[in-house]
This record gives structure tokens, sequence and C-alpha cells, in this order.
């Protein structure tokens, strides 16, 4: 039996939601499944222009919507000369981004499921990382105005296939998904296909137990202060540090890779990107937009006295903030 996840069905319920939607499997699984548990939401879609298939998938979309009476944004990516998939997931948060903040939606849906979850995990494996990073894809995760949710991570492509087949839903197959030219592609046909053909429960469970470890790992910490994309955090274990910076940036839409993990476990102050400057304290986690704004020398000094760190005074000068409340 196909079902959302229970811990999403809440903020649905009582929240305006947006699909992404791509009129593949798992999309078109969940766009029906939010139709039958009577939950409103408006649909948003891309096209690459890279298939012929592309625009007739755009207009089954728009016909699809107006079938159903809900909202319907469309966009045309531009072509990407090279690293697609960053580029692509770049332009595609882009687009999401400023269709939730302009139409004041609470919540972002994507139909990640089982397979994207473990082809996630065996990437980050090959690459070197820790819990949080194996996990990388969570049911419920905040970003700078909204939630993202994924619903649909506890079941397998096969579930959701079997459940539109089964009910006669429309549904498009992508035939770029089986080109090795994309990393992720190869170990899905090479190792998380077959994985999950032979061991799914096992590797289901695995995932819930890892879940919870997560939980655990990243606790001990409180957010004390946020003002916009500026949060002052508390925490009591420094062997979490790199973990709890890594989700708040996740939470900006910044991905650290591996080499400024690293660096993380070294320095205190550092500005990553030449965006987001991070500075850590005895106690506390600070982390701000980075600027260069000149700042007048009776403000630089109760920076000083008040031990606000050098790299997020400019941010705070610039927004006006009341040094005190940071304390």
């Amino acid at each position: 039996m196909i079902y959302l996840d229970a811990s999403t069905t809440a903020l649905l319920k009582s929240s305006k939601n947006l699909l992404a939607f791509s009129a593949g499997v798992d999309s078109s699984a969940l766009f029906f499944l939010l139709l039958q548990n009577h939950i409103k939401f408006d649909i948003a879609l891309i096209n690459y222009q890279l298939r012929d298939e592309a625009y007739e998938e755009e207009a089954h979309a728009i016909s699809l919507a107006k079938e159903h009476k809900i909202k319907v944004y469309t966009s045309k990516a531009p072509s990407f000369q090279n690293n697609f998939e960053k580029n692509a997931r770049d332009f595609r948060y882009s687009f999401f981004d400023s269709i939730m903040k302009e139409n004041s939606y609470d919540n972002l849906l994507t139909a990640h499921q089982l397979n994207d979850q473990l082809e996630w995990f065996l990437m980050r494996l090959t690459k070197g990382a820790g819990t949080s990073e194996l996990l990388g894809l969570d049911v419920i995760s905040k970003r700078k105005e909204y939630t993202l949710l994924r619903p649909l991570l506890h079941h397998s492509k096969d579930e959701l296939l079997k459940y539109l087949q089964k009910n006669d839903y429309p549904y498009f197959v992508d035939k770029s998904n089986v080109e090795e030219k994309y990393e992720r592609n190869r170990f899905r046909k090479n190792f998380s296909n077959e994985l999950l053909e032979n061991y799914q429960e096992g590797i289901k469970r695995s995932f819930d137990y890892l879940r919870e470890d997560k939980k655990v790992l990243e606790s001990g910490y409180k957010e004390v202060f946020h003002h916009k994309e500026f949060y002052v955090l508390t925490y009591k274990n420094a062997s979490n540090l790199t973990r709890i910076v890594d989700k708040y940036l996740k939470k900006l839409g910044y991905l650290l890779s591996s080499s400024q993990r690293e660096e993380l476990k070294k320095e205190n102050s550092i500005v990553f990107g030449g965006q987001w400057a991070i500075e850590i304290t005895e106690n506390k986690i600070y982390i701000a937009p980075y600027k260069k704004n000149i700042m007048p020398k009776v403000f630089k000094e109760k920076c000083r006295t008040l031990k606000i760190p050098t790299k997020v005074r400019a941010y705070i000068y610039s927004e006006n903030l009341e040094l005190k409340s940071l304390q």
C-alpha cells in the first residue's frame, strides 16, 4: 500500500504546498497520492529542452493542472555546457525558491524515494562522509523561507510504478535516467537497483535506524538568535560543530564540500565561497552572509567589548541589529 510519510501529513493539510513535478514515475505518483488524500497543492515544472519528449511532458503538466483546477508554473532551462547535474540543480532550486517566495508557499514537495536515498548514500560513501552527510535526504528539512518535504522516502521506485499502473494513472519515462554519463545513473545501474531488488526491507529498516542515530548526533545545540539569514547558536560538544554548520548552510541553500568540512575542523573563522561567514567561539557558532561594509569605530569597539566575531560584524551593522540581543 502506498502512503505519505505520517510526519508530513499534518503539515501538508494545514499549509500552502508546491509540488516539484516532472511527469515522471515519482512525481506522478506523489501528484495522485496528494489528490487521493485531499491535500491542496500546485505544481512547478522545468523543461531542460534536452529531449523531444520534454515538450510533451510540459504540455501534459499544463493539461493535468487544468483538469484538476490547480496552478502550474513552468520554466525552460538554458543550455548547460558543463557540470550539468550541479548547474541543473542550482537552476531548479532558484526557480522553486522564487515561486515559493513570490506566492507565499509554505512547503516545497519533492518526490525523492528510497532508490534516491540509497543512491545518495552510496555516492557519499565512496567519497568519504559521516552519518549526517550519508543521510543527505531528510523527510522534513528547513530551508531559507520554507519547509522542504519528501513524503515518499520510504517507498521504492518499483512500488510507485506499480501504484501508477494499478490505478491506470499517466506518467512518462525519462530515458536520460539510464545514461551512464551521469554519476547517479552509474550508481543506479551498477549498485542500488540490484541491492533494492534483493534487500529492500532490510535497507528500509537500516535507514530508519540511521535517521534515529542522526537525531542523537545532531543534538546538543540551541538556536539563540535568528534574523533573516543570520544565526547564532550555542553548542555543548565541539565534535558536532561540522555537522551543525553543515545543517544550517544546507538550510541556507549552500552545500559544503568534503575539503570545506575538513577546513571547519581546523579553523574557527572562515568564509565559504566568498558568501558565508562562519565564526566559532568557545560556546557559540555565528553564521551570516559575508559583507565588507565600512563600519564606524564606535560600533567596532562595541562589538569588541561584547566579543562579537569580526567576520559577522559588517552584516550586523548593515541590518542595524541590536548588539545586546545577540548575547
